[in-house]
């Protein structure tokens, strides 16, 4: 590109990726790639800024078109994301479980496991949505840039799942694990002691009030002892 049309585009790119509005960030982005439409990052930026805008179908378009002009399959747990939520699980699933997957970077791998629980859960099986995500890197000791959005993912799988004590435990991993505040590991940990601290102020309202009917039972008991 020449160098004036270079600079505006990067101008763009970078205006994209600083603005804190989806939508303003989207449309940075849709006027580098007006300008520069065949540059592989252009279109990359493009659709990630269309998936964070909510713009799904335009994602999708976007991030095929960088994949064909860069040969990259980082885009593929994005791509598969948005054919989720547009209701078409069993392409999503094609796009995670293909062999095109088998040389990605583990951290895309990963992401691709985060995607493939929330198919899971989406098609009535939360504990397929759990196991889709029991891999090696879940319990070693190792903490990788990825793991707190895979120990949250996990946590939001098991409380799916019904199974809150584990989500308890995982979404304090994940918190802990979450230097760059990626997730709301932590709001979502106070949530569910707040749930439990209700219920177990339930039970002990239930029982005071059994204690309560018991001990009145017993009064009227005495009382009719008591009358001629």
């Amino acid at each position: 590109m020449p160098g004036d049309l270079a600079d505006a585009v990067a101008r763009f790119l970078v205006a994209a990726g600083a603005a804190d509005d989806p939508a303003r960030s989207h449309e940075y982005a849709a006027a580098a790639r007006d300008l520069a439409g065949r540059v592989g990052v252009v279109r990359e930026t493009c659709g990630v800024a269309a998936y964070l805008a909510g713009n799904w179908t335009e994602a999708l378009a976007e991030l095929r078109a960088a994949r064909r002009l860069t040969g990259q399959g980082s885009y593929l747990p994005i791509m598969a994301d948005c054919e989720r939520a547009l209701g078409r699980l069993d392409r999503a699933l094609d796009l995670v479980t293909g062999s095109q997957t088998e040389d990605l970077s583990r951290q895309t791998q990963i992401e691709l496991r985060i995607v493939e629980s929330g198919i899971r859960r989406d098609q009535g099986f939360p504990e397929a949505g759990v196991v889709a995500l029991q891999v090696p890197e879940l319990t070693g000791d190792r903490v990788w840039p990825w793991s707190a959005r895979l120990y949250y993912a996990y946590a939001d799988a098991l409380a799916d799942a019904g199974r809150e004590a584990e989500a308890r435990l995982w979404f304090r991993k994940a918190a802990a694990a979450d230097q760059e505040g990626e997730t709301d590991a932590a709001e979502r940990l106070e949530d569910l002691d707040m749930l439990a601290f209700d219920d177990l102020e339930a039970d002990d309202l239930e029982a005071d009030e059994a204690e309560a009917e018991e001990a009145g039972e017993a009064r009227e008991a005495r009382e009719d002892e008591i009358q001629p």
